[in-house]
């Protein structure tokens, strides 16, 4: 669905439709999975108008950022392990976990005590004085995160050497010269952590539209765990109406081609629409 939507809005903006395959989790990723992927989308249409950049091949670019923000002050080696953050935190009767991610109290902002550093982290509070990152998602409207009591001093780096998904794709989306981002609502809550990183390395902060998920019966995200099925591309034209309507969008008929080019008439009317709201709600009275 995030595929179909991102496609139709690189349409609707007279942009380039990229795709990037995020495999800087290399040992979680499947051999051939990758090119899975982009056989599944080529069967749908949907035809990247670049070759694919891969995550697993842009370290270079990563420990480049890595070092920029270990010069400005902004990054700093960490030791601990999950159980010394649960054991800090519980020492301080904060046993707060996010998403089964425990938030970060910031132990090793003051150094390492004689341990070994593992992963590298980024210094939160210094980076944003206000505590807070406020942006406007095209979808969800205002956003407002405070990243230092929500999230704490993200990593950087992990402890097994791997990049973290935050610095790899706000360094990607720079290198692409990505101006929007459209994902699934699941990962809404990452921007205020990428737009700090952003503002850190000088980088652009492009628009983002957060799309709606398909839940399953237990009323998370519809994965593996939750009874979602392999993707059937038997009737690809099937499989993109069934996109299409959770995007809000009318069945279209016809070929791919006729299809995608009905709703990317829908979408950018439905866009339209949504701009035109926006400029009357904030409108003087």
């Amino acid at each position: 669905m995030a595929a179909l939507a991102s496609w139709l809005d690189a349409r609707t903006h007279g942009g380039q439709w990229l795709v990037r395959i995020e495999d800087v989790d290399t040992p979680r990723c499947v051999p051939g999975a990758a090119d899975t992927i982009l056989q599944q989308l080529a069967t749908c249409g949907l035809l990247p108008d670049a070759p694919p950049v891969y995550q697993s091949q842009c370290g270079a670019l990563y420990q480049e950022a890595l070092d920029q923000l270990i010069r400005a002050g902004l990054a700093y080696p960490c030791s601990c392990t999950r159980q010394d953050i649960a054991s800090a935190l519980a020492i301080k009767g904060q046993a707060r976990e996010r998403h089964g991610e425990l938030v970060y109290p910031g132990t090793c902002r003051g150094g390492l005590m004689g341990k070994p550093a593992r992963a590298w982290r980024f210094l939160t509070s210094y980076a944003c004085q206000s505590e807070k990152v406020s942006w406007t998602d095209q979808r969800l409207g205002p956003q407002t995160h405070n990243v230092s009591e929500q999230v704490g001093d993200f990593v950087l780096r992990r402890a097994d050497g791997l990049w973290a998904y935050q610095l790899a794709v706000v360094v990607d989306d720079a290198a692409q010269g990505i101006t929007d981002v459209v994902r699934g609502e699941d990962l809404a809550d990452n921007t205020a952590r990428q737009i700090l990183l952003q503002r850190a390395l000088g980088l652009p902060t492009p628009r983002y539209l957060h799309t709606p998920l398909v839940l399953g019966a237990n009323g998370e995200k519809l994965s593996k765990q939750n009874g979602a099925q392999a993707l059937l591309l038997t009737n690809p034209l099937a499989a993109l109406n069934a996109a299409a309507d959770c995007l809000g969008l009318q069945a279209a008929s016809g070929t791919l081609t006729e299809a995608l080019t009905q709703w990317t008439q829908q979408w950018t009317a439905q866009r339209a629409l949504k701009s035109s709201c926006e400029r009357f709600h904030h409108s003087p009275a």
